[in-house]
């Protein structure tokens, strides 16, 4: 599928604090812990749990979080398909909605039990 610039401006606006106790939610179904979703959100954002809760207290949209983020140098070996978009094939144009896609592929490798070490990819040398 293509993303389109209202799909793009759907996502960035919305608000990440009404979302995160969603991915929260389904993590801890899956027997995983908000420690290991913080820690992946860190990895990819470079959000440590005080910066995160301030973000989620100030509801700052997903283009706000996103744009806040030191986004890690190895995002771009999260690849995969996700709600039906492959992330590898979205648009820079569509940067926001990308990184949030990249966010819900590695919480999603979460939920189904991969390690840690996978999801928080390093470049192989």
């Amino acid at each position: 599928m293509k993303v389109t610039v209202k799909k793009n401006e759907r996502v960035a606006n919305m608000i990440f604090a009404d979302i995160y106790p969603l991915y929260l939610n389904r993590l801890v179904e899956n027997g995983r812990t908000k420690e290991e979703f913080h820690q992946v959100i860190e990895w990819l954002t470079g959000f440590n749990e005080n910066k995160l809760q301030v973000l989620i207290e100030d509801k700052v949209t997903f283009k706000t979080f996103f744009q806040k983020a030191k986004i890690h140098t190895n995002a771009y070996l999260i690849k995969g398909v996700v709600c039906g978009y492959r992330i590898e094939e979205i648009e820079d144009k569509f940067e926001t909605y990308k990184q949030c896609r990249q966010m819900e592929k590695l919480i999603d490798e979460l939920a189904k039990g991969r390690k840690m070490e996978k999801i928080m990819r390093v470049e192989k040398k």
